[in-house]
């Protein structure tokens, strides 16, 4: 019997989770139907009744679901992390952001800057341009870009620099470039953790695949594409 893992997980992870479900799939037999939102809508979808086996979002969301009695407890394993950077478009001059004052010059310089309005990226960022000092200055210059678009939107030009997971970035390439990751200072890495649902139908291949995309075989694809273990 083909049995199938309802995986839901949140945007920023999937340029890195979507190479490793086939190789899954053709180890194991299962079939994954994935679903990709935002981290606030992964929470507010789950919350709502929605059907999953396995989540993959932000650590506090799974706790918060754990506690909701949405996924099982004990089920939390981390994932990784994502660093956050910044993207043009492809064939761009360079543009150095390795310094606070550097990158916040290249920020008060760019004529546009998309943004994921309603992620955890878009949160942190908004809030880090009020710690800077910059934010009446590139809040006028700012383009809100709705779910995973980002990236995709610097590279068709809708705006000349993106903010966002360097795993969007790295995904929209040959149209995009990594300008850089944040400055250290600066940078807020995005945790992800995975949990499996209380209500699976199929918790024993929902914890297979949970092992497998936890596991150090995987390490190498996941860096590759901007996830990072701890």
């Amino acid at each position: 019997m083909n049995q199938q893992i309802r995986l839901f997980g949140a945007i920023a992870v999937r340029p890195a989770i979507l190479p490793l479900l086939s190789q899954f799939e053709t180890a194991t037999g299962f079939t994954v139907a994935a679903q990709w939102a935002l981290n606030p809508a992964v929470k507010k979808q789950i919350e709502a009744g929605e059907a999953f086996d396995l989540v993959i979002t932000n650590p506090n969301l799974v706790q918060d679901l754990t506690a909701l009695g949405k996924i099982k407890a004990g089920s939390q394993v981390a994932f990784g992390r994502i660093a956050m950077g910044v993207a043009a478009k492809a064939g761009s001059r360079s543009l150095d952001i390795g310094s606070v004052e550097a990158f916040a010059h290249a920020l008060k310089s760019a004529r546009s800057i998309a943004y994921a309005s309603e992620g955890t990226s878009g949160g942190y960022f908004s809030g880090l341009l009020e710690r800077l000092g910059i934010a009446d200055e590139v809040k006028p210059k700012l383009v809100a870009i709705s779910g995973g678009q980002t990236a995709p939107a610097v590279g068709r030009g809708e705006a000349e620099l993106g903010v966002v997971p360097v795993t969007s970035i790295l995904a929209a390439a040959p149209e995009v470039m990594l300008v850089g990751r944040f400055p250290a200072e600066l940078q807020s890495y995005i945790d992800f953790a995975i949990g499996i649902s209380a209500d699976s139908t199929n918790a024993e291949a929902a914890k297979q695949l949970s092992e497998f995309l936890t596991s150090t075989a995987v390490d190498d694809i996941l860096a590759a594409k901007g996830v990072e273990r701890h």
